[in-house]
């Protein structure tokens, strides 16, 4: 058996200890179907109940998808990511629910044009916008 070195050593173990982390922390596939997601696209944001925000976003926006994920509070996320035009401009467009554990009711969350936050002015104005189109 070869004489092993600290060298050696040194090395193997924090690249070991990176490749578990990797694997448990690392990135993870997305979710695209579960009831929150569900909950979110059945709800509408008008008092008439119509449109539901799935239709109102499918409208008005060119393509997207809709994702849920967990933050490290446990809060329940769902965020609608796309391209919709904004000013004239087609935008990639993340605007995010944050949905109660019950699926009582949510808040709207961020709302990102091109990777930027936007103030929750803009935030509101712009779903105003897809909602009422």
């Amino acid at each position: 058996m070869q004489n092993v070195s600290k060298r050696t050593i040194l090395w193997i173990v924090p690249i070991i200890i990176i490749a578990v982390f990797w694997y448990f922390y690392g990135p993870q596939k997305e979710i695209t179907d579960n009831e929150y997601i569900s909950y979110i696209k059945e709800t509408s944001v008008t008092d008439t109940g119509e449109p539901t925000l799935e239709k109102a976003f499918s409208n008005y926006c060119e393509e997207g998808k809709w994702v849920f994920f967990r933050t490290q509070k446990n809060h329940n996320v769902v965020e609608f990511k796309g391209a919709c035009p904004v000013d004239g401009d087609v935008n990639d467009v993340n605007l995010q629910f944050v949905v109660e554990d019950n699926q009582k009711g949510y808040k709207v969350g961020a709302l990102l044009l091109d990777g930027v936050q936007q103030s929750e002015e803009d935030r509101d104005q712009f779903l105003n916008m897809v909602v009422s189109k």
